[in-house]
């Protein structure tokens, strides 16, 4: 359950719409914005696909409490809300999936990199961040991965929430391979290493029940596990990789809830 302070002078919400010349709509967002503060050099931004869902999961009292009881540092958070094509926005840049999802979501990247960001600066009159980070929930965990990784000199870290990682090019009975299927697995294992990049993935063991390879463990964790053994593969340590996994946990708002203050804890923990 989350504490809702009364406290009016913490964070404040405005509300924007940008539009997006490559998406070609208006894109509503929510800018959480620590009060009293002059200059953003200092403030950490995360960006969070599916903003429609912070108010029900009560993000500004989420945010508040760690700020009121300094569990985390000055943080700018932005809730960009999803659009009517979200399964042909989210997903990964580098391909489609096997029914043609996500065709739109280098688009979608170019908008959050080449827009976005850049109205977020000016509205705030923000040069620069400290750093820069990017989290979703499912698909959209999915897609602020993709981002992320194929911009890392952008971003610092990720956090995906019951990611939908099982993304592939091809259908389960068209000659379907784990190794070589998974689209951002692949990304991965063709991908460089990039030591500041740091990632928190949190799975519920109650995410679905699918179990392709009939292993006993359902699919939602064993991508996530297998997407972090190629992440250790091409170099990555338990200092770059948080894993929650909840034994209670869905695929909802709820759980999603209740980690994500263990994920900005673990991001912008105020300890020395």
């Amino acid at each position: 359950m989350i504490k809702k302070y009364v406290v009016d002078n913490i964070v404040s919400v405005e509300s924007k719409t940008v539009y997006s010349d490559y998406l070609m709509r208006e894109v509503k967002i929510d800018l959480y914005i620590p009060v009293n503060m002059q200059q953003f050099d200092e403030v950490s931004l995360l960006l969070i696909n599916d903003g429609q869902d912070l108010p029900k999961m009560f993000f500004n009292s989420l945010l508040s409490n760690l700020v009121v009881e300094e569990k985390i540092t000055p943080l700018l958070c932005v809730g960009i809300y999803c659009g009517e094509e979200r399964k042909r926005e989210y997903g990964t840049a580098y391909s489609a999936d096997f029914k043609q999802r996500g065709d739109k979501a280098g688009l979608y990247s170019k908008f959050v990199i080449e827009e976005l960001i850049p109205f977020i600066r000016k509205k705030l009159h923000a040069p620069s961040f400290k750093e820069k980070a990017f989290a979703g929930f499912s698909l959209g965990g999915l897609s602020a991965l993709d981002i992320v990784w194929n911009h890392p000199n952008e971003f610092s870290k990720v956090g995906i929430f019951s990611g939908s990682l099982w993304w592939r090019r091809k259908d389960y009975d068209n000659g379907y391979d784990d190794e070589i299927d998974r689209l951002m697995h692949l990304q991965i294992l063709k991908g460089n290493y990039y030591p500041w990049l740091k990632f928190f993935f949190e799975c519920g063991k109650l995410d679905e029940t699918a179990d392709r390879n009939k292993n006993g463990i359902i699919d939602s964790i064993d991508d996530t596990l297998d997407l972090i053994i190629q992440l250790k593969i091409k170099g990555y340590t338990e200092q770059h990789i948080k894993y929650v996994e909840l034994e209670d946990g869905k695929h909802d708002i709820a759980t999603w809830a209740k980690s994500f203050p263990e994920f900005l804890c673990w991001g912008w923990n105020n300890k020395p």
